[in-house]
C-alpha cells in the first residue's frame, strides 16, 4: 500500500517536473544543504553551551534567545526543501537504507528537542549562569550533537546507491532494513 501510494506520488506531473527540472531541483537541493548548515551550526553552538565546553561566559538563556530564531528559520526551510526532495523521488528515498537511518535519527532528535524544551529548559533560571549546567542539560546537548552528526552523515550517504534494492544480491539484513520487495530466487 505504501509502495503504491509513493509510486503514484512519484508519477504525478509535479513530481516528475521537479525531478527533471534543470534549475529547480539543484536549487532546492542546494538550499536544503545551506539551511542544514545554518540549522546544525547554530544548534551545535547551543549544544556546546549546554554541555559546558563552549561559550561558558554567556548565560545560556541569552545565548539560546539569540540563536534560536536563526535555528528555527534554518529548520523550517530545511524541512520544506527536504520534503520537496522526497516528493521528487519518493520510492527511491523510501527504499534507501541511509534515508531510513536518517528518518530514525530525525525522530530521536525531535524527541530530544521536545524533552529539552518541555522539561529541562523550564529550569533554566536555576542553571543559566553556570559554566557547567546540570547533567540532564548536558545529556540533552550531547545527544543532540551525536544525533545531528549522524543525520548529516546519513543524509550525505543517501546520494550513494550502495544498498539500493535494484542492486542484488544484497545481504539479507540490508534487504530487510531497506524494505526491499524481492522476487522469488533473488
Amino acid at each position: 500500500m505504501i509502495h503504491s501510494f509513493l509510486e503514484w506520488i512519484g508519477n504525478t506531473p509535479w513530481s516528475v517536473a521537479l525531478l527533471e527540472s534543470y534549475y529547480m531541483w539543484p536549487w532546492i537541493e542546494s538550499t536544503h544543504v545551506l539551511t542544514l548548515a545554518l540549522f546544525v551550526g547554530t544548534a551545535m553552538m547551543m549544544d556546546l553551551r549546554l554541555i559546558g565546553v563552549g561559550f561558558k561566559g554567556v548565560p545560556a538563556s541569552a545565548f539560546i534567545d539569540r540563536l534560536l530564531p536563526w535555528t528555527r528559520f534554518g529548520f523550517a526551510v530545511m524541512v520544506t526543501t527536504g520534503l520537496l526532495l522526497f516528493y521528487s523521488q519518493p520510492l527511491r528515498y523510501y527504499y534507501n537504507l541511509f534515508f531510513r537511518v536518517k528518518v530514525v535519527l530525525l525522530v530521536i532528535a525531535g524527541l530530544n528537542i521536545l524533552y529539552f524544551h518541555l522539561r529541562t529548559h523550564r529550569s533554566i533560571s536555576e542553571w543559566d549562569g553556570r559554566a557547567k549546567p546540570p547533567k540532564a542539560v548536558r545529556t540533552a546537548g550531547i545527544v543532540s550533537l551525536v544525533v545531528w552528526t549522524g543525520i548529516v552523515f546519513s543524509g550525505r550517504l543517501v546520494a550513494y546507491n550502495w544498498f539500493e534494492c535494484e542492486l542484488q544480491p544484497q545481504p539479507d539484513w540490508v534487504n530487510w532494513v531497506a524494505g526491499c520487495q524481492l522476487e522469488e530466487g533473488q
